[in-house]
């Protein structure tokens, strides 16, 4: 850069001058430089905007593409006191009514009563065996009714029995329960005296205190025993869970389709497709008053993405029960471009026809989520049509940096051209002036000149 004071020979602001002058060659390309440097990064965030919402609709179409999530089955039954059920996705709809005659329980067996739990007991040994398998705990002189209580819960191989000691008038008994119920769990036990007494074969002659007992039920009559209060193989696809027992009193237990889940992933479309169509229509805008164009205002890109998703939305699909289409189950498009629901359509719909449907929706290749997600996958995924966009707008905003740069580069030169023009000027004006100077002043001494003052 040159000298950057106030002309000295001249006396004229060369800063003011040559900064004028950079400013006015400066200015309009700059502007420029800004206005695509706007407009590119607009674009770049509407891309980003529309690339978004497209996903999330995209998105919205994964519950309604798969298969298992049409096949959802309920339970209902018509009182809650003597039961309740689950239902699995391979229970068949119809009613059943059922009756519980009997809870199943585990049994339970109480030893000879005792004085003294702490009472040192007689050595040998305990089996206790359950349904076909059995565990011994040894006993030795330093074991009391206490002591056996923590061996036999405690044993690794202990095959379904629970051991604690409950205190009545008769006195203190070890009472064992067995772990199951139904009376396939019936548990025994033999004491084995190896010491000089026989405390242990005397201690365990073993009382029933409780029977065990089998479930007992009625489905539409017929009886099924089970040694447990869940049932799952009473009906198919179906556990029962019994509570209380009256064979006098039936329930009645429903299995039907369940269409609620599927009603909410239409909503969910529906609200989805609506709030990408809203972003894109705010995205090729045009406010008349404010002049304004909103960035993709014009642009193929969004109307075609909306041709293609329209065309999809209106066409009708081949299914097993004739052809469908979302308007036929009550999802139509508004003159605003949006989709409602009629409820009660769609509720018909899903009583009517919920196969038809799922096929509409899951049919591989054809359904309506293949398609809609086919072609949202063209715009949103990996390499895509936006993907693209964005690479060749990074690119000339590149460009433009580097056009940015040189532009700079040659201002800084043209700056310096001027200052050095200038610099120049201001040295000849004052060496004319420096030379006038000493001329007058030579002038004004020369002998008989007479200086004409005013």
């Amino acid at each position: 850069m040159g000298l950057t004071s106030v002309g000295l020979g001249s006396g004229l602001d060369i800063n003011g001058i040559v900064s004028a002058l950079v400013t006015s060659e400066q200015a309009p390309k700059v502007a420029r430089f800004d206005s695509t440097e706007g407009a590119i990064t607009a674009e770049i965030s509407a891309l980003g905007s529309l690339k978004s919402v497209l996903s999330e609709f995209q998105d919205s179409l994964s519950f309604l593409s798969k298969t298992d999530s049409f096949d959802s089955q309920s339970v209902k039954l018509s009182q809650s006191t003597y039961l309740s059920a689950s239902v699995s996705n391979d229970a068949v709809s119809g009613s059943y009514n059922v009756a519980v005659e009997q809870l199943a329980q585990s049994q339970k067996v109480g030893s000879l009563a005792v004085t003294d739990v702490t009472a040192p007991l007689d050595e040998g040994s305990l089996n206790f065996a359950v349904d076909g398998e059995s565990f011994d705990i040894a006993v030795t002189t330093d074991d009391t009714l206490q002591s056996l209580v923590t061996k036999i819960n405690a044993a690794d191989d202990n095959v379904g029995v629970t051991a604690t000691i409950v205190n009545s008038d008769a006195g203190a008994q070890l009472v064992l329960t067995s772990n199951k119920t139904g009376t396939a769990n019936n548990m025994s036990v033999t004491a084995t005296d190896t010491g000089a007494g026989t405390v242990l074969a005397d201690t365990f002659v073993m009382t029933e205190l409780q029977p065990a007992k089998d479930s007992i039920i009625y489905i539409d009559g017929l009886k099924l025993t089970s040694s447990s209060n869940t049932v799952d193989n009473a009906i198919d696809g179906v556990t029962l869970n019994l509570k209380d027992a009256d064979i006098a009193k039936l329930t009645t237990l429903t299995v039907a389709q369940s269409t609620s889940s599927v009603k909410t992933g239409i909503k969910a479309f529906v609200e989805s497709y609506n709030a990408m169509s809203k972003t894109i229509a705010d995205l090729t805008s045009y406010n008349a008053a404010t002049e304004q164009a909103a960035a993709l205002q014009g642009d193929s890109l969004p109307r075609g993405i909306q041709s293609q998703l329209r065309g999809v939305i209106s066409s009708a699909f081949s299914t097993s029960n004739g052809n469908l289409s979302l308007a036929s189950i009550g999802i139509t498009t508004t003159r605003s471009g949006t989709l409602e629901i009629n409820d009660d359509i769609l509720t018909e719909a899903l009583k009517n026809n919920v196969a038809g449907i799922k096929e509409m929706f899951t049919t591989e290749d054809t359904g309506v989520a293949a398609k809609l997600d086919g072609y949202l996958d063209s715009y949103v995924g990996t390499g895509s049509i936006i993907d693209s966009r964005d690479t060749s707008l990074d690119n000339r905003l590149d460009r433009l940096s580097d056009q940015r740069e040189a532009f700079a580069r040659k201002m800084s030169a043209f700056e310096d051209r001027l200052f050095k023009q200038y610099n120049y000027m201001d040295l000849i004006v004052g060496q004319l002036s420096t030379q006038s100077d000493n001329l007058q002043s030579r002038l004004d001494s020369l002998p008989g000149l007479v200086r004409q003052n005013d």
